[in-house]
């Protein structure tokens, strides 16, 4: 899928994964390494560009995001940046990915590297909720609010003021009804890889 207006997307790979034994986005998954599920969701969404901010081990997480890119032909989409403050938290990898977006970016869909089923079909109803004049989207499914969300042109600065571990839900929970939720087709948007043993449950699905 190609772009839709000017919406780009980060992808946050930069987490020690200290929960599950370090090393937690090269671990081996669905026939490649579990980043790669979020890389998939990124390119297939109605952005320009993808802009992975790595942090730990950022040579391997680097070397795998470009492998990726170029293996489906979206090579010249890719970016990485690296947060050299990662340790900071999730703010500080947010923040460095917003600061990397282009300054005319209509909006941004912001996805977690340990988060490998999200359905496409979701991708495209985000994008649109944020056209259609919501502040910022985010999938939802069974009632559960997940992941990736979507953040509209005027919420990006609030990206860069960021600090510690908060990420995308500290820009939207002030948003009340404002938030447009978007159903998904399954809980790929709530699934996320904590322990070694999320891997082989994720795997099943």
């Amino acid at each position: 899928m190609t772009g839709v207006g000017g919406f780009e997307a980060i992808v946050l790979a930069a987490g020690s994964g200290t929960r599950f034994g370090g090393g937690k986005l090269l671990a081996a998954y669905g026939g490649g390494v579990l980043l790669e599920g979020a890389l998939r969701a990124a390119f297939a969404a109605p952005v320009r560009t993808v802009t992975v901010v790595t942090g730990a081990d950022p040579s391997r997480v680097a070397a795998v995001a470009t492998a990726h890119a170029k293996a489906a032909g979206q090579g010249a989409r890719l970016r990485i940046v690296h947060a050299v403050d990662h340790a900071e938290g999730m703010g500080a990898s947010l923040r460095r990915g917003a600061a990397a977006l282009p300054a005319d970016a209509e909006g941004v869909f912001i996805f977690l590297g340990d988060m490998p089923r999200i359905p496409v079909a979701v991708l495209a109803p985000l994008a649109q909720a944020v056209e259609d004049g919501a502040p910022a989207a985010a999938a939802t499914f069974g009632g559960k609010r997940g992941h990736p969300a979507v953040i509209g042109a005027a919420l990006i600065p609030q990206l860069l003021t960021l600090t510690g571990d908060a990420g995308a839900r500290a820009v939207l929970q002030g948003l009340g009804d404002r938030l447009a939720l978007v159903e998904a087709p399954d809980d790929g948007v709530l699934f996320d890889v904590d322990q070694p043993a999320d891997l082989d449950l994720g795997a099943k699905k």
